[in-house]
Formats: C-alpha cells, structure tokens, sequence
C-alpha cells in the first residue's frame, strides 16, 4: 500500500484536471454505468502516467477500498472529495459529481481570470517602476540644479515624481510591517483558534470574505440537498457530516448544531448565529421545513449562492482593472510631461 500511495502521489493533478475526471465520470454514470466501467472507458483518453495512475486506482476500487479514499491518494481537492464522499451516502452519484465538478471549474475560471487581470497591469507597473527610478535618479536631479540655477519653480508633474520618491518607500515599510503583524498574527492566534472562530473571521476580509461566505453556504447548502434527497434525516444528515474527517470545519460545525438541535433550538435559529452564512440561508431552511420541500428549496439556493459569487467576481474585475491602468497611466504621463515641460519653459526662457 506504501508503493503504491508514492506511485499515486507522483504526478498532481491540477484542479481542472480533477474536475474534468469527475465530470466525465458523472456523464457516464448518468447513462448506466458503473463506477469500475466509466473509470476503464475514461483510462482509454488519459495520458500515460494518467493510466498508471487509475489501473491502481480500479484495483483499490476492487479490494474494497471506497471511491473518495481513491480521491484522497490521488491528492484531489478535499472539497471535490467531500462531494464524492456524501454522494456515496446520498447515493446520487452522477448528480453530485456533475455539481462538484461544474463549480470547481467555475472557481479555476475565475481564478485563470484574475492571474490575466493582474499579469499585464504588472508587468506595466514594473517596466514603469524602471522607468520612474531611471527617470528620478538620472533625468529630474539634473532639471531640478538647473531650475534653482535660473530660479524657476519646479512644475506640478515633477512634484508628483518627487512625492513619489518620498512616499514610495513608506509605503513599502507600512505594506511590510503590515505583513509581518498579519504573519506573528496568524501563527500565534490564528491558527490556535477553533474552525468555526477562524472562518468567522476570514468572511469580514474585504471581498474575499463575501466570496467565502457564499462558497461556504453553497457547499453546505448543495450537500444537505443531496442527503436529503436521498431519504436521509436532517440529523442523520449532521451525523455523516460529523463523520467526515477529510473536512473538520464542517465536521465541527454539524457537531455544534447537532448539540444545539438536542437541547431544542431551530435549526434555523441556530444557522442565524453563525457569521460565515448567508444571512438569507435560515429563512430558506424555515421555508423549506414548513412546505415539506427542503431538499429543493436547499439546491436552488446553493445554485443561487454560486449565480451571486459569478456575479460579485466579474463586477469587481471590471471594477480592478480600469483602476489599475488609470494608476499606470497617470504615472507615464506624469513621467513623460516632467521632461517635457522644463524643456519648454526652458525654451521660453531663451
């Protein structure tokens, strides 16, 4: 078991590889067939060490061992794990790999998005960061002895160079400082934390926190519906949930509901305290209880949650963006007309 746990880890799997693999194997359990037979037909169109890889894979399937500890070898994501692991209890399968997969590839979309938003408008403000140090250091100490030679006053677009060279570097030192107090912050506190504490802080970052909270309902939300769907309890539901070591933060948060259901409290009342959901999610749980449609209302809420993360990343990339060259912009003019205007006034003064 060692060998073979080295051969599968030999070769990462990117995220969209996985979920690829997952989409593809839900697409043909959704036409009948078994797990064993849709991983056989998929090892056809994989490249070779791919192959390798899930031969190992179906024996292990073979001797027993469950398909999302196959997953955890292979070193897939443990949210694309968790999908597979409540689908071997739901017992919606292809439904469930077919939604795990189509939102991890939505996530590594956005994520491919974001690395093009900011590559370009870095290299700008690189080769610009060049070309302001050049331009300081070699071009403006020579206007500026002539300047005081001739008793002109130095222009605006100067000034804003010279701010730049004054601020730059404090700016640098407050980012730096910020960064080691984040770091002694999150080694000496942070991480000492419980789960529940710690998510509850990451949803107040600014944008990265809405981003989470809704992930976070989402997949709570999704997984409770398939559970659900498939004839399982609430509380049932919060046991498998309890169950599942591969996510301690929602093993420990059912564990805290399932507590709090036993000395009486509504489910909803209880997922009202928790900051790290959607303040709408206990009313659509109150909804859903009192209709006897839960399990429905549950998907088409998760399905929303995901519509909203869609819609938040994209406004805040054209948001991002127009900024960012704005801010380069400004800088090039700035440069370009810091040279240019003592010539000018230079010109003037002949």
């Amino acid at each position: 078991m060692t060998a073979w746990y080295i051969i599968m880890r030999r070769y990462n799997w990117s995220v969209h590889e996985q979920a690829n693999f997952l989409k593809r194997i839900g697409e043909l359990l959704a036409r009948g067939y078994p797990i064993a037979e849709a991983i056989e037909s998929l090892i056809l169109h994989l490249p070779k060490n791919r192959k390798k890889e899930l031969v190992d894979c179906l024996s292990l399937l073979k001797n027993g061992v469950s398909f999302h500890e196959v997953l955890n070898k292979l070193g897939f994501h443990k949210d694309l794990i968790g999908y597979v692991y409540f689908a071997e209890q739901h017992g919606s399968f292809a439904e469930a790999l077919l939604e795990g997969s189509s939102l991890a590839l939505v996530k590594e979309n956005d994520r491919k998005k974001l690395v093009k938003l900011i590559q370009y408008p870095a290299l700008l403000i690189f080769i610009t960061g060049f070309l302001l140090v050049f331009v300081q250091n070699s071009l403006l100490p020579k206007f500026t002895s002539l300047f005081e030679s001739m008793n002109l006053e130095a222009n605006f677009f100067m000034k804003v160079l010279y701010s730049f060279d004054t601020y730059l570097p404090m700016g640098i030192a407050i980012f730096l400082l910020i960064l080691a107090l984040s770091s002694a912050y999150y080694f000496l506190v942070f991480r000492k934390t419980s789960l529940l504490v710690q998510r509850s802080l990451l949803v107040r970052i600014p944008f990265a926190g809405r981003i989470l909270k809704l992930l976070f309902t989402h997949y709570f939300s999704v997984q409770l519906s398939f559970l659900l769907s498939g004839g399982i309890s609430v509380f049932e539901a919060l046991l498998l949930f309890e169950k599942n070591d591969k996510q301690p933060f929602y093993s420990q948060l059912c564990m805290e509901i399932k507590q709090k259901l036993l000395t009486g409290d509504k489910l909803e009342s209880i997922l009202a305290a928790f900051p790290f959901f959607e303040k709408e999610f206990p009313m659509i749980i109150k909804h859903g209880q009192e209709n006897g449609k839960l399990e429905q209302e549950l998907l088409f809420f998760s399905q929303h949650c995901v519509m909203n993360m869609e819609d938040v990343i994209e406004k805040s990339l054209k948001t991002i963006q127009p900024i960012l060259y704005l801010f380069i912009g400004f800088l090039v003019v700035s440069m370009y007309l810091a040279i240019l205007l003592p010539m000018f006034q230079l010109l003037e003064g002949i």
